[in-house]
């Protein structure tokens, strides 16, 4: 079978690490499942992303909704980074991982009027609008809070990403943002509202996107909406390119942050515009392994299955997407691969990690690593059949800290109040 290895997770003496830590060290001290972060990672890889893009005015905002641990929060907004928010539960992440407002930006194609509210009184840096009536909304409650609303809207240049249908944003039929031809009607009218002071052009074109010519395309657009809306006086002071690049999940062709910039600044440099970036998974999702128990094996018929302690509860991307995920031992000792399905204890038929998967043999007992778990894991995971959700844990050269405890019974029903 083929192992997911890097300088971040590799076996030394047939054992898994991560950096410097034994994974069964972790799984042996705080139980299974537990999502494991590398934090060397996480650093590498923003340091990286800054520096190809050192030669022009940027400022990347972390994605949190990828990984909103507020450790993972914190670290990114130290090294530099603002934050992008979804929702009001993800400013509060934020603000208790110490990030001030004036470094976050409040996305989200349904803000309601409570966190429209929330991100005017603490004066986010900006707030993206991706509607007309959205626009009037954030002027209305601007005006009655006499506030002036820093506003973004969210254009959609209707370039095809090829990416899974689920996370592809960019296209006419998505739900994001305003369609590209009614991107001047729509600046212009912004524009004559007395409350809103308009910033800037924003995109997502979708998440996980092998191919760096949808986002050259897409800016493309932006930017000769940009030239245009100079031409009616209405000058945008940045340009939102947002995130969606691709990462390896397993054989995918990707391209490097480096070719990403080669590729766009040329395309950017055309206007004075600062450059936004929203990473998220690039940031985060092969510095993360989610650890599971082997409680059975089982035969039916011809089928193999792997019955493990994780579930579709703890990453939800294998049953929703298809997603692939490497999966491989924690410690190497039967040369012999098996073909299973790898499935939790979810009482659904869509509970599985994967499908005839080629991997190495293994017993009960036994602990696995689903890889590159670092991005879109834990925030979705759920309590289905009352699970408790996993504990995550951050790796720090030769050392580990629990960053979030395994959550408890009595937590899942604290907010619960018997009546009959």
């Amino acid at each position: 079978m083929n192992y997911f290895e890097s300088n971040y997770f590799t076996y030394k003496n047939s054992d898994l690490f991560c950096e410097n830590v034994n994974l069964e060290e972790i799984a042996q001290n705080v139980g299974t499942p537990v999502f494991v972060y590398s934090k060397k990672f996480f650093t590498d890889q923003f340091k990286a992303f800054e520096n190809a893009f050192k030669n022009i005015n940027h400022k990347i905002f972390y994605a949190s909704k990828a990984n909103y641990n507020i450790n993972v929060i914190r670290l990114f907004n130290q090294l530099g980074a603002g934050i992008d928010v979804n929702s009001a539960g993800e400013f509060y992440r934020a603000i208790k991982a110490g990030v001030l407002p004036k470094d976050m930006i409040m996305t989200g194609v349904g803000k309601t009027d409570e966190e429209i509210k929330l991100s005017l009184e603490n004066n986010v840096s900006l707030i993206k609008a991706e509607s007309i009536q959205e626009i009037h909304q954030i002027n209305l409650l601007a005006k009655e809070m006499d506030k002036i609303a820093p506003l973004a809207i969210r254009v959609n240049p209707n370039v095809d990403a090829a990416t899974h249908p689920y996370i592809s944003t960019g296209l006419a039929e998505n739900k994001f943002g305003i369609d590209e031809t009614l991107a001047m009607q729509i600046f212009t009218e912004a524009n004559k509202l007395t409350n809103i002071k308009l910033l800037g052009i924003d995109m997502h074109i979708g998440s996980q996107i092998t191919k760096i010519q949808p986002f050259v395309d897409a800016i493309s657009k932006l930017v000769s909406i940009v030239e245009k809306l100079k031409e009616v006086n209405i000058n945008l002071t940045h340009i939102d390119v947002g995130g969606g690049l691709g990462v390896k999940y397993n054989d995918e062709k990707t391209f490097t942050v480096d070719e990403f910039a080669k590729a766009i600044i040329p395309v950017l440099s055309k206007t004075k515009c600062e450059i936004f970036f929203e990473p998220g998974r690039f940031l985060t999702a092969n510095g993360g392994a989610l650890i599971s128990k082997v409680l059975y094996t089982k035969e039916n018929l011809a089928k193999n299955f792997l019955v493990v302690d994780a579930a579709m509860t703890d990453l939800l991307r294998p049953s929703i997407y298809g997603a692939y995920h490497h999966i491989q031992p924690l410690k190497l000792k039967d040369p012999k691969d098996i073909i299973v399905d790898v499935v939790g204890p979810v009482c659904e038929s869509g509970d599985f990690l994967a499908k005839n998967r080629n991997i190495s043999a293994c017993e009960k007992n036994d602990l696995i690593a689903v890889m590159s778990a670092g991005a879109y894991g834990m925030v979705m995971a759920s309590n289905y059949n009352a699970r408790r959700k996993p504990a995550e844990v951050l790796v720090d050269g030769d050392t580990f800290r629990i960053i979030r405890e395994r959550e408890t019974f009595e937590q899942q029903i604290q907010n619960e109040k018997i009546v009959i």
